[in-house]
């Protein structure tokens, strides 16, 4: 299988997570992904469990599909290499602060000297012409600064971050989809592009999606917030023995729910009777909801969902994941060799092209590549 992205090559000098996604997602779609380290490695290398030491489980996460060589920037000879790389490759990614990148020779200038249409991509906290540019920025921080704290205390009443590291992840998605729109360009129209993706920017547009809502029309802050996933009670509903995700969100999903259980007198009710009232009455909604449900087990549930076209879905552990049997159905989780590492289990690749899934390249040894790429080893 050939696919989208086979003959780029994409020079990665960007560390921890958000940066190690968007090239990871880059390099399973086909890219050739250089991932430039310095003599430490990437700091993900020492994070979690590991068999040994620079392999942890963090790195293994978020840096399949890549090759590694080792530069120590602070060198002329090292930043020469980087320069070398920069003249066959498509794309450079960092996630350098600004005040150092004139230093080390990998400010913008200097790169679209050696290769003019460049696309050169800078994933950073902030944008550049605001006072937040060049603040460190980490996961929390930017989760805390996008209201994610505040909307969780809204909704739970404890300000808390979500328990994933979303802002990185989030943003390194939207980096790889605006790293290709930019490559795109430079294929169609043979020019570099200058891609600036900050993540502040990033996750509040992410965050105010749904929630700016009456503040599209008035500048009164209770504008703010979408009702039904604020509702406190929008969480997994208890059944009889556990847990169920039930979302009967069009009028039809309503009337079939409430007239199969002899209740049709529900979907004629005034703050039922369509999506916009239902909405206004949310937490009525959901309270009534939530009584119904508690009435029957989960598998009873599942079966009348499945009869009556009723959009639910069980609550599945974190360690129950490999085990379901829709994602052993399809091979999901795969089971790898690894040649320093031994075996492996790891999460396959979710899109598939022609309708089949790329193959999972191993994460790479610190300066596994030196030789291959720089005609030189570590030792040198």
């Amino acid at each position: 299988m050939t696919l989208p992205l086979a003959g780029l090559k994409i020079i990665d000098l960007t560390s921890v997570a958000f940066g190690p996604f968007a090239s990871q997602i880059l390099g399973e779609q086909g890219a050739e992904i250089i991932k430039v380290e310095p003599p430490s490695g990437d700091i993900t290398r020492s994070t979690g469990p590991a068999r040994h030491p620079g392999m942890s489980a963090m790195f293994l996460a978020f840096n399949k599909n890549k090759k590694s060589v080792c530069l120590d920037l602070k060198k002329h000879e090292d930043r020469r290499a980087l320069h070398e790389l920069v003249r066959g490759a498509d794309a450079i990614m960092h996630s350098i602060r600004p005040q150092k990148l004139r230093n080390i020779g990998l400010d913008y200038e200097t790169i679209r000297d050696i290769r003019p249409d460049i696309v050169y991509a800078r994933l950073q906290g902030f944008s550049s012409d605001g006072p937040y540019d060049g603040r460190p920025a980490y996961d929390d921080i930017i989760q805390g600064m996008a209201a994610v704290p505040d909307l969780m205390d809204r909704a739970t009443g404890i300000a808390r971050f979500l328990p994933t590291i979303l802002a990185d992840k989030l943003c390194g998605v939207y980096a790889a989809q605006a790293i290709t729109s930019a490559l795109v360009a430079k294929i169609m129209h043979g020019r570099g592009t200058d891609v600036e993706i900050p993540m502040f920017e990033v996750m509040v547009s992410f965050m105010v999606a749904e929630h700016w809502y009456g503040r599209h029309f008035a500048r009164d802050p209770s504008g703010f917030g979408y009702d039904r996933v604020l509702n406190p009670h929008r969480r997994p509903f208890p059944t009889k023995d556990g847990y169920l995700c039930c979302m009967p969100y069009t009028d039809a999903h309503w009337t079939r729910l409430w007239t199969a259980r002899g209740r049709a007198d529900i979907p004629r009710d005034p703050r039922f009777r369509d999506i916009g009232a239902r909405t206004q009455n949310i937490v009525a909604l959901y309270e009534l909801l939530q009584a119904e449900l508690k009435k029957e087990s989960t598998a009873y549930w599942m079966s009348f969902a499945d009869d009556h076209e009723i959009p639910v879905g069980p609550v599945i552990k974190l360690e129950e994941l490999e085990h379901d049997p829709h994602l052993k159905a399809i091979g999901f989780f795969e089971e790898l060799e690894h040649p320093s590492e031994g075996p492996l289990t790891m999460p396959g690749i979710p899109v598939r092209f022609d309708g089949e899934r790329a193959t999972i390249g191993m994460p790479p040894t610190l300066g596994q590549h030196d030789a291959e790429i720089l005609g030189r080893t570590r030792s040198d």
